[in-house]
């Protein structure tokens, strides 16, 4: 029988399964913006941490923001600076806010941290018909990143599509990967694992590995 899912299993199989399905998306941001030693960056909903740990592998000073404890204490396992909230003030300001997981409220608290033509990036699903997994979840379609900018203040610069696919080694460990996004209402989890389990049936490959291709997109935007 499956465990039941609780916070703690589900921010351990994030860090340990699906966390790194991102990795194209946040080196593709980090390439585009020529992230480097001496650049200080403040990412936002940081989960367990992968996303700061990219960064500061390219010289940069990191630091995240992670509401989820569980989540929070794995990032800081990993000898991260990850705080609940927004810092208050950060003495020298951010060059560099990311939000692979925007939510309005926790960008509008932080961008005062950023500073006078900074960067701030946005990310978010692809178009749905290219998705996989929004398809199979209906989560309401891509994030309005552009208005997301738009309400905040932020002059747009660019943005930019990137193949993410979700690749798993068999269906258990993409169950458990998936319902780690918190895309999944897990009110009745056993259920939720039955019905994710059938839903993979078609993406499963003859040596029964996993695969969901997806495109995720990221804007571009500076704090005027």
């Amino acid at each position: 029988m499956t465990p039941t899912p609780t916070a703690v299993n589900t921010a351990r199989d994030w860090a340990e399964i699906q966390e790194r399905m991102l990795v194209p998306l946040y080196e593709a941001v980090y390439d585009r913006l020529e992230l480097g030693p001496g650049d200080r960056v403040l990412g936002l909903d940081c989960g367990a941490g992968l996303s700061l740990l990219l960064a500061a592998g390219r010289g940069a000073r990191v630091t995240g923001v992670e509401p989820r404890p569980a989540l929070r204490a794995l990032a800081r396992e990993r000898v991260l600076e990850v705080l609940s909230g927004p810092p208050e003030s950060s003495g020298r300001p951010y060059d560099l806010l990311t939000a692979f997981a925007p939510a309005p409220g926790a960008l509008a608290a932080a961008l005062p941290r950023v500073r006078r033509g900074g960067a701030v990036v946005l990310a978010g699903w692809g178009p749905p018909e290219r998705c996989t997994v929004p398809a199979m979840t209906d989560p309401g379609g891509a994030a309005d990143l552009d208005g997301l900018v738009e309400r905040a203040g932020l002059s747009p610069e660019g943005s930019g599509r990137v193949f993410c696919p979700f690749g798993y080694a068999e269906v258990g460990s993409a169950v458990r990967g998936l319902l780690s996004t918190g895309l999944y209402d897990l009110s009745d989890p056993g259920q939720a694992e039955k019905e994710l389990a059938e839903e993979l049936h078609p993406y499963e490959r003859p040596d029964g590995t996993v695969w969901l291709p997806n495109i995720f997109r990221y804007v571009v935007a500076r704090v005027a």
